[in-house]
């Protein structure tokens, strides 16, 4: 029996540092859809594939609608997979982006099957279950919880993701573990919290956490802080080991 090919994943986040783009947006913007000039889009999306020794068609991009539905791609492509919010692939070289500025970006993968997948986790989407159905999407293309691997990257704390009483109490019965009090105690949401408990139940084997608050860190996309703005990627993508 022939014994499967060895795969590295990597995975990279990030900053607003080292783009082309002019204020709000500067400079390393990578959203086309929030109003920066699609030149400077363009060539900061090349830069990072550049970065990523990997070709522009291959960074495989989605357009997000704060949803669950979960896309599997298996080729390069020019344009962005429409209406989905996670990617799920097993195909080495296609690098799996996720925009965000707040949201909860998640990379998971199974590097033993070699499937990996991305995800935008936002209030909505994991209020209403995205985590489950691409987790699912794992298990079918042949991952297993146990041997899955997550990282939930940069978003907003729940120190500073202040929401309506109403609100925090609605996401926390579809999400529990994200409620939270604020610093400024006030009802808040910390989504990290909640998804961490999801994928612990889930039987995901190993969750780390970029501690980092979208809200408190200059060097990154808010939203929340200063709309219009950028937006980070996120990225996973398997190559062969060395």
């Amino acid at each position: 029996m022939t014994a499967p090919p060895v795969l590295t994943v990597r995975r990279v986040v990030t900053t607003r540092a080292g783009g082309f783009s002019a204020p709000p947006y500067d400079s390393f913007n990578l959203g086309d859809h929030v109003g920066d000039d699609p030149e400077a889009v363009r060539r900061n999306r090349a830069r990072l594939a550049a970065s990523l020794g990997l070709p522009a068609d291959h960074l495989i991009w989605m357009d997000q609608i704060h949803g669950r539905t979960v896309a599997t791609v298996d080729g390069p492509r020019t344009e962005a997979v429409p209406g989905t919010d996670a990617l799920v692939t097993t195909r080495p070289g296609l690098a799996l982006v996720v925009l965000t500025a707040d949201c909860v970006p998640i990379l998971l993968s199974d590097d033993q099957a070699g499937v990996i997948a991305a995800v935008h986790a936002g209030r909505v989407g994991a209020r209403i279950g995205i985590v489950g159905r691409v987790l699912d999407a794992m298990i079918a293309a042949g991952a297993r919880p146990e041997r899955i691997g997550a990282l939930l990257g940069p978003a907003a704390s729940g120190r500073q993701y202040e929401v309506p009483a109403e609100m925090r109490a609605d996401v926390e019965a579809h999400l529990p573990g994200s409620a939270t009090t604020t610093v400024r105690g006030t009802p808040g949401l910390d989504l990290r919290a909640g998804i961490r408990r999801q994928l612990t139940e889930a039987g995901v084997g190993a969750i780390a956490e970029d501690p980092r608050c979208t809200i408190e860190d200059a060097t990154l996309f808010s939203h929340r802080r200063g709309a219009p703005t950028g937006r980070l990627g996120s990225v996973i993508w398997m190559e062969p080991a060395a």
